[in-house]
């Protein structure tokens, strides 16, 4: 079985403006080439600028949200194909915070997927329960049932990663057992279309517990919220990995 990439990911959510980007130059700067992959994924209105001030570096840049569609009628909106014009390579999708404030269901994420990969952006789908699916015993179902319906055909190692995130677990500072995660990233790998697929792990990661994280089989990196806004906090979570 082909090894999955290891990837360091940071979500900035609705979080940075232009002065902000210090951080992401100095976390570029902090890092000796990185055995993993190193990615931030800033609001729109600073993918461009991200991408101009990394270049050259080994951080990555991507978006946090795509439309379905290459273009139209579609006001506030900003297609795949926009994303990568402006310098990013991938973009997430389905993140608990879209299915809940914008009623995003499975399907659009596929779709949105699919047009992801049409603009050679790779797609980081993001799957997870809430803390009342996973008190009635419900985890593994509602996981794998968001797998296979926010997957794509045609998704591969190459162009998709996939992201757990429990909801319970996001911006809380509460995770998972490891135990728990084990169980959630044994079962999607168990399930992927394609076995080489990145499997990440999000929810209140920081550097206080990536490296035990990062040491759970099929793990094989994290999906960061608040900790990859400080160039020292992501930096020693990419360290973390890097030595996993």
């Amino acid at each position: 079985m082909t090894q999955a990439c290891k990837l360091a990911a940071g979500n900035w959510k609705m979080n940075g403006l232009r002065a902000d980007m210090a951080e992401a130059r100095a976390l570029a700067t902090a890092l000796t080439a990185p055995s993993c992959g190193v990615l931030l994924c800033p609001p729109a209105t600073l993918v461009a600028a991200m991408a101009d001030a990394l270049s050259g570096s080994a951080v990555m840049v991507g978006g946090q949200d795509c439309h379905a569609a290459a273009s139209g009628a579609h006001t506030g909106d900003i297609s795949a194909q926009m994303l990568a014009d402006s310098g990013a390579s991938y973009v997430i999708l389905g993140h608990s915070e879209r299915r809940a404030d914008h009623g995003e269901s499975s399907g659009d994420v596929a779709a949105k997927a699919r047009a992801a990969h049409a603009a050679g952006l790779i797609a980081i789908i993001c799957l997870g329960e809430t803390e009342a699916e996973r008190d009635a015993g419900q985890t593994l179902d509602v996981v794998l049932r968001q797998l296979a319906e926010s997957v794509p055909e045609g998704a591969t190692a190459a162009n998709t990663v996939i992201a757990y995130e429990p909801v319970w677990a996001i911006g809380t500072g509460r995770t998972p057992t490891l135990e728990q995660i084990s169980e959630v990233h044994d079962a999607l790998r168990a399930n992927l279309p394609d076995s080489a697929i990145s499997l990440l792990y999000g929810g209140s990661v920081k550097p206080g517990n990536a490296a035990e994280i990062f040491a759970i089989a099929n793990v094989d990196g994290a999906l960061v919220g608040g900790a990859s806004l400080k160039a020292a906090d992501f930096g020693a979570i990419v360290a973390a990995l890097d030595a996993a």
